[in-house]
């Protein structure tokens, strides 16, 4: 069977952006068993208070939520277990440096298959206050409300 092209989203972080301010995206593998990738290939995934954590000079996701795959066996997996994050030494350094300064965390972003292959999309975030939240929400709905005056005029409505 030939491998799969493009990119195929299985789970999105919405909730990370309203809590986060993203500074810097990254792209990792994740080191997945096989009842994983098909569990993920059904669409199964969840990223809600997963994060990305350093040990021992590498990283690891905590908190993923891949649901037990249906057809398995004695050989399925640990829905909710630590999973390693692929990345280059050099990109693992990088990342390390950047988390040392104080208030930032690598938040998943997404997982999808890119090319046949599970990614995880990493965000380096500094969090939100609620103020700030507040600030977001209020500048998304006047864009919204100047979109639509827009439109309006653009129709000849106004």
């Amino acid at each position: 069977m030939p491998r799969e092209k493009g990119r195929k989203v299985v789970a999105s972080n919405r909730k990370a952006r309203h809590d986060y301010a993203i500074l810097d995206t990254y792209e990792a593998g994740m080191a997945l068993t096989g009842t994983e990738v098909k569990s993920l290939r059904a669409g199964r995934a969840s990223l809600v208070d997963a994060f990305a954590q350093e040990r021992g000079g590498e990283l690891f996701l905590h908190g993923m939520h891949i649901p037990e795959y249906v057809q398995g066996t004695w050989t399925n997996h640990e829905p909710r277990r630590t999973r390693k994050l692929l990345l280059n030494r050099l990109e693992i350094d990088r990342l390390l440096g950047k988390l040392k300064e104080s208030g930032l965390t690598l938040v998943p972003l997404s997982v999808y298959f890119n090319d046949g292959w599970a990614k995880v999309e990493l965000g380096l975030a500094r969090g939100k206050k609620s103020y700030d939240k507040r600030q977001d929400l209020a500048k998304r709905d006047a864009d919204k409300e100047i979109r639509r005056a827009a439109g309006r005029r653009g129709k000849g409505m106004e």
